[in-house]
């Protein structure tokens, strides 16, 4: 590669953005890109070939400095359900951003991550495969809204400035032991829903000891298909994207090529691992995350489906310096 490019990563101290910074970094094809890691909470160590920029995206002289001379910008910095910083470092960040990008002469390219919040998630019934041009749907709550009004905002500067970039739509990203602990009885418990609060305590301390799985049912009593996407399989897009002429002002669904089926999940627990499962009864809904239009234009493909994703997750062991975070959206 010729010239030296940089790639302002915001969020970098991720779950994603930890891995691309990694990827992007020990990946010949890109030998000629620098990376500029924006940090708040925490940092990076020093490497080569890494800047380390630290600071808040609702400040806009910080998205400036952070853009300048940047000729690329993965954009994963956000915050989950907090009203009280959300539209500033989420809404407002991205806007900072992208006025840095259109008046920059170095800019080329702008990469965002969004959501599969912004279309629904499984709070609604989508009887059709979910695909780009679905109409946005966002679950109650601020975190979802954020997500909706990111993809607007770039959209609307392609069309304004006719700026370069592309967005990919993410479901929930999985890495390490996440799935695994998805489907704990436990205060330990990895997202939503919390299966201890539908079944009541006594009951789910029961289902701890006898390591039972559970299975999302929908208001029919059927099991639930869940959209997800592994952290590799996700970077792995993102490292597609950059400079692909292709992704130039597009939206892509990147996950699975299909949705967990908890039914068929239960299954392949009890078969590989003697798991038992128990029915929950939930209100939510089954979607199916359309990857498509990813794997025509960027020619990207998933390595991870229901068995690599759920033998990846068991057979994780955490070491002491890796301690798991408890994450619930509020």
């Amino acid at each position: 590669m010729g010239e030296t490019k940089r790639i302002l990563v915001t969020g970098a101290t991720g779950k994603v953005g930890r891995v691309f910074i990694d990827r992007l970094l020990g990946d010949a094809r890109f030998d000629g890109f620098q990376v500029r890691a924006l940090c708040h909470n925490r940092t990076l160590e020093p490497r080569d070939r890494l800047e380390v920029v630290k600071g808040s995206l609702e400040d806009r002289q910080l998205a400036i400095t952070a853009v300048e001379g940047a000729t690329h910008v993965l954009h994963l910095a956000t915050v989950k359900e907090t009203p009280e910083l959300i539209m500033d470092v989420a809404v407002k960040g991205i806007f900072w951003l992208l006025e840095a990008c259109r008046v920059s002469a170095d800019f080329e390219q702008f990469i965002q991550i969004g959501g599969d919040n912004s279309v629904g998630h499984f709070f609604y019934p989508h009887p059709l495969p979910v695909t780009e041009t679905q109409a946005h749907s966002p679950y109650p709550g601020c975190y979802a809204l954020s997500k909706v009004l990111d993809e607007v905002i770039l959209q609307q500067y392609y069309v304004q400035y006719g700026l370069a970039g592309c967005c990919l739509r993410a479901p929930w990203i999985m890495e390490k032991d996440d799935f695994r602990f998805h489907l704990s009885f436990g205060e330990d418990v990895f997202g939503g829903p919390r299966w201890r609060e539908l079944v009541g305590v006594e009951k789910a301390d029961e289902y701890v000891q006898a390591k039972t799985i559970p299975v999302m049912l929908d208001p029919q009593g059927q099991p639930v298909k869940r959209n997800f996407v592994h952290v590799d399989d996700l970077v792995s897009a993102i490292l597609q994207a950059i400079d692909h002429p292709k992704a130039f002002q597009q939206t892509f669904n990147i996950c699975m090529d299909e949705p967990v089926d908890y039914g068929e999940l239960a299954a392949y627990l009890k078969e590989s691992r003697g798991l038992p499962s128990a029915e929950i009864a939930t209100p939510y809904h089954s979607t199916w995350l359309d990857n498509a239009k990813a794997k025509f234009l960027l020619g990207w493909r998933p390595r991870y489906d229901l068995k690599k994703l759920t033998d990846a997750a068991w057979s994780y062991e955490r070491n002491a310096d890796d301690p798991r975070v408890v994450w619930y959206p509020g």
